[in-house]
């Protein structure tokens, strides 16, 4: 009886112990393949408890989740012979466990291994302004080099991204000088545009001026209230030949002529342009009626000033 109570025991310990190897937990990330005696089954496992056969069936378990995989700092020379340092990140997935398990030992190694050489080939490909700013085409044409051995292998690839392009402190000082030389000229076109439109706008504003030669006037006066709204001490009025010609055309017609006193005695007589002296050298005589028009000028600004005109003195 003893030795019956031993063998029924150890049958029942036996059996718990299979019961407890034959059984797996698939996570809900997971799917289980099966080998059976070697062999894989074609339905994989899903989430959940998995019953296999006792010595039999062998299970290997698949993550379907999306790896992240860094892929390290690769050195290269561009195509226009520019040595960077170039790393990245890979994002893919299971999609056919069956053949992860079956056609490649270690997927995450292959994918590494790949990445590593296809990164090396789109350096040598590419120029290094592409590498700076054309990325998007970059990171596409290095998914599709992944993408076509990883499907075979039954990984799918998510993305892929270029990280950082280190490149040689000599190019970083290149490069700097020639944004500033780029900003340097900008401006310079900018300020040359400036210019240009400003000489039009003051081109348009002579010609008015030519037009209607009161607005050369105004201006004038305008500037001078311009100037005193400052309180200087000192104001420099100057007195264009304009306002001659303006003074002669505002004669009507019929008045005194040039050189001549008035009839009323109050008002001075015009002054034609033609009258103005002109610049002689030094040491030249003057001659009596230069010195009678320049007078006849100074008794029209008198005039021309608000408030009596104080008396000339002699010798002046």
């Amino acid at each position: 009886m003893f030795v019956l109570w031993v063998l029924i025991v150890s049958g029942v310990l036996c059996l718990l112990v299979g019961a407890a190897t034959s059984m797996r937990v698939v996570q809900q990330f997971e799917r289980g393949v099966v080998f059976r005696f070697g062999r894989v089954q074609p339905q994989t496992r899903g989430p959940g408890l998995a019953v296999l056969v006792p010595i039999a069936d062998r299970m290997q378990k698949v993550n379907l989740q999306i790896v992240t995989l860094p892929i390290p700092a690769q050195d290269g020379i561009t195509s226009d012979n520019v040595t960077v340092r170039v790393d990245a990140v890979v994002y893919y997935r299971v999609e056919d466990p069956l053949r992860v398990a079956v056609d490649v030992q270690d997927y995450g190694s292959a994918i590494l291994q790949v990445a590593q050489a296809s990164l090396r080939s789109i350096i040598g490909k590419s120029e290094l302004d592409d590498l700076l700013s054309n990325r998007e085409r970059l990171n596409q044409g290095l998914e599709l080099m992944l993408d076509n051995p990883a499907v075979g292998w039954g990984v799918h690839i998510d993305r892929v991204e270029i990280k950082d392009v280190l490149l040689p402190e000599s190019m970083k000082r290149s490069m700097s000088r020639q944004a500033e030389a780029e900003r340097e000229r900008r401006s310079r076109v900018i300020t040359a545009e400036g210019e240009l439109q400003a000489s039009r706008q003051l081109a348009e504003a002579a010609e008015v001026m030519a037009a209607h030669p009161a607005a050369l006037q105004l201006r004038l006066l305008q500037t001078v209230v311009e100037v005193a709204a400052e309180k200087n001490s000192t104001l420099v009025l100057p007195f264009p030949v304009e306002l001659l010609r303006f003074l002669e055309r505002s004669t009507p017609p019929g008045g005194a002529p040039a050189g001549t006193a008035s009839t009323d005695g109050n008002a001075p007589a015009p002054v034609r342009s033609d009258d103005v002296p002109e610049a002689r050298p030094v040491g030249e005589t003057v001659p009596a009626d230069v010195v009678g028009t320049a007078g006849q000028i100074a008794e029209t600004i008198a005039q021309l000033r608000p408030g009596p005109a104080a008396p000339a003195k002699n010798g002046s």
